[in-house]
């Protein structure tokens, strides 16, 4: 209030509406992973989160694919013809094509960490992930962690990662992971989701979600034409590459480039970029209240492995460790559908549900946003009566759009706060305000039960 002490018109601007709850970001994943190069217009970006929205920009700040190493075989008789691919080596790098097939499946923008650039020989280190959590932390806007490159670590080495991304989420509560369950080592003798269920021991199962299998895509990998070396020349004295014959015989080189658009050599990747795309295009086209499934993956071509009926009953519910993981499959007509539902977390009831525990971070992150305001306010009956109604009113809202359950708004959530209802004199004089919210939260129908019996003929 001005102070009047000179004779004249003043003019005051009274605020008549409430403050809202602004409604935070739902499906913003950060990638963990290592790219091409970290430099750009000078300036290093290793371990900087950095925002994008399309693969141009990707290329624009971190350079672009790595190379398959391939060994191609030519024969000499009385003319050189190609006999065929020796060895073919994926890079254990599959940034750049995660994010593509993140794009391809509804992904809009995201955030990159790089953790380094590629190195030859290809290596992955364990600090280098544990480095990017760290920087990832400081970050507001992601709400889900993804880590493809983490796959190409031993079981030993990746699963202690993913329980520090399962535990940053538990303590920041804004963000859910999506684990892939990497395949087993040649020399185990332990199937890959048994060793998943026995090496991920953590108490935050509720933050993170799993999936399987790897999935064959429809992406060529970019060909270096000097990474493609070929033998049985007769010339031995040169070692020649793709590069080398483009030229000296045109018929050679256009055999192995055909060759290797064969289907056999596309890309095959860990599933949790495409589901992250799938989480980003639910969420903008329904609602984080929709769980994230029986939704089709796009540029897939199939499962590495195929999933059949029973072998999911033994995905979906353990009851033993209680670490449920997700399906991946091929159903004949529909394609390929993303067929599971369920945090880790499989035998909580509160928490077994993907749609579930992301619905309650966007509700309390955005209310801890929005209350915000009442920091240092006066602790009294206005100021509560302000939070109340701004948290009723979104709550509301969401109530509206199909994320609460309840025929009434009564019956689907509760806002309190006040003297006596959730508070005590001592907790005021201590500076404490408590509000409690409750929200019954749509749950999905996981399992369709059709029962028939005879009905018999009535005269």
């Amino acid at each position: 209030m001005a102070n009047y002490y000179t004779p004249g018109v003043y003019v005051e601007e009274i605020s008549t509406l409430p403050t809202s709850v602004v409604e935070g970001s739902t499906a913003v994943p950060a990638f963990l992973g290592y790219t091409e190069k970290t430099e750009y217009n000078g300036t290093d970006r290793k371990l900087v989160p950095t925002r994008i929205s399309t693969m141009l920009e990707f290329q624009q700040y971190f350079g672009g694919p790595p190379a398959p190493v391939v060994t191609a075989k030519a024969k000499e008789t009385t003319q050189i013809v190609f006999d065929g691919i020796s060895e073919y080596t994926s890079s254990i790098y599959t940034l750049y094509y995660s994010l593509d097939l993140f794009f391809k499946n509804g992904g809009n923008y995201c955030y990159i960490v790089s953790l380094g650039g590629y190195s030859s020989p290809a290596k992955l280190d364990k600090e280098d992930f544990e480095s990017g959590l760290k920087a990832l932390e400081k970050e507001d806007e992601p709400t889900l962690i993804v880590m493809p490159d983490a796959c190409g670590l031993d079981a030993d080495t990746y699963y202690p990662i993913c329980q520090e991304a399962l535990a940053q989420c538990k303590r920041l509560k804004n963000r859910f992971c999506i684990l892939d369950v990497r395949p087993a080592d040649a020399a185990s003798d332990k199937s890959a989701v048994e060793i998943f269920r026995e090496k991920i021991v953590s108490e935050n199962l509720q933050y993170g979600a799993a999936y399987y299998p790897f999935l064959k895509t429809s992406i060529s990998p970019t060909i270096d034409e000097t990474k493609i070396t070929i033998t049985g020349l007769n010339d031995a004295t040169t070692e020649s590459t793709l590069k080398d014959i483009k030229t000296k015989n045109t018929g050679l080189y256009s055999a192995i480039k055909n060759e290797l658009n064969n289907p056999k050599y596309k890309v095959v990747l860990p599933a949790s970029a495409a589901i992250a795309g799938v989480y980003a295009s639910v969420d903008r086209d329904r609602g984080v209240w929709k769980a994230p499934a029986n939704v089709g993956l796009n540029a897939v071509i199939e499962p590495v492995t195929k999933i059949t009926a029973a072998e999911q009953d033994k995905l979906n519910v353990d009851a033993t460790s209680g670490k449920s993981i997700n399906a991946i499959r091929s159903f004949t007509g529909k394609g390929i559908i993303v067929w599971g539902a369920r945090t880790l977390a499989g035998n909580d009831n509160e928490w077994r549900y993907v749609s579930v525990r992301r619905l309650f971070n966007l509700i309390e992150d955005s209310a801890s946003k929005a209350t915000f305001f009442a920091v240092f306010e006066p602790n009294d009956a206005t100021t509560w009566l302000k939070v109340q109604s701004m948290i009723d009113s979104y709550l509301y809202s969401l109530w509206q759009q199909g994320a609460l359950a309840g025929p009434t708004a009564k019956a689907a959530y509760f806002v309190k706060v006040g003297l006596g209802s959730t508070m005590t004199t001592q907790d005021i004089l201590e500076g404490r305000m408590i509000i409690e919210i409750g929200v019954a939260a749509v749950r999905p129908a996981e399992f369709i039960i059709l029962r028939f019996s005879h009905k018999l003929q009535e005269a």
